[in-house]
């Protein structure tokens, strides 16, 4: 009996509690306070209340009608069960009223997980996109790094075979200039020496026509002594040699 006074003090402040703040508003001392309740329990206890108020007017209208004021006994009867049953739908609807406020609790537990997973895998997804970007940021500079570093090898080397292709160019320059400068003197030179050669060539020719002499007689033979030798015959003198003549200098090519 004291365990039913006190469930329905509790049921009974529950109630008033439930009145006064709407179930989206509750504090967190309702929650606390009904946080505790075996729902199920509780429905089955009333049930078993609400049979036992039943049974209890069944047997009140059976000995009302044993009494001489049948109406009056009847009326006070229905009075209590009135009352009986006000107070077993006030608990009732504070157990609905429990049970609303958890199922709204859980999803709101359900929904505020669900929003922090999804604020999890935003904050995530952001922070991945962030690392991609700054990746993709240094990953532009190195390559734009490294393309400037091949734009000024190529132009340092374009410039190299430039400055060389000048250079040679100004060399050849410089040799023709010198070969056309030394071109007379050249042609000078050869010409004195084909002369030298002409001319040694002749007083070799006069040195070999002076030395040629006519041929002696033959000696006689033996016992021919005293035989009148014959006369000799003049010898032949040989023209001398045609002298040769000079080659005509060849012409010395002129240079580039």
């Amino acid at each position: 009996m004291t365990k039913r006074l006190t469930t329905l003090a509790t049921l009974a402040s529950l109630w008033a509690i439930l009145a006064l703040a709407p179930m989206a508003t509750l504090s967190a001392q309702t929650l606390a306070t009904t946080g505790n309740i075996d729902l199920d329990a509780e429905h089955t206890r009333l049930s078993q209340e609400q049979k036992t108020i039943d049974d209890r007017y069944e047997a009140d209208r059976a000995l009302c009608y044993k009494k001489f004021a049948v109406q009056n006994c009847l009326d006070d009867a229905r009075a209590r069960r009135r009352v009986d049953n006000d107070d077993i739908r006030r608990q009732t609807a504070t157990l609905n009223d429990i049970e609303r406020q958890r199922r709204g609790t859980d999803e709101l537990n359900k929904l505020d997980q669900k929003n922090s997973s999804t604020a999890e895998a935003d904050a995530e997804a952001k922070r991945q996109d962030a690392l991609k970007s700054q990746q993709d940021r240094e990953q532009r500079a190195a390559d734009h790094t490294a393309s400037r570093a091949a734009t000024a090898a190529q132009e340092a080397e374009q410039r190299r075979s430039f400055e060389s292709k000048q250079q040679t160019h100004a060399e050849d320059l410089a040799k023709a200039a010198r070969e056309r400068a030394a071109e007379p003197a050249s042609v000078k030179a050869y010409e004195d020496k084909q002369k030298q050669a002409r001319e040694h060539r002749a007083d070799v020719e006069r040195r070999n026509a002076g030395n040629t002499k006519p041929r002696s007689a033959p000696l006689p033979e033996h016992g021919a002594s005293n035989a009148v030798p014959p006369s000799p015959l003049p010898a032949t003198l040989e023209p001398p040699a045609k002298p040769a003549t000079p080659a005509t200098p060849a012409t010395p090519a002129t240079p580039p």
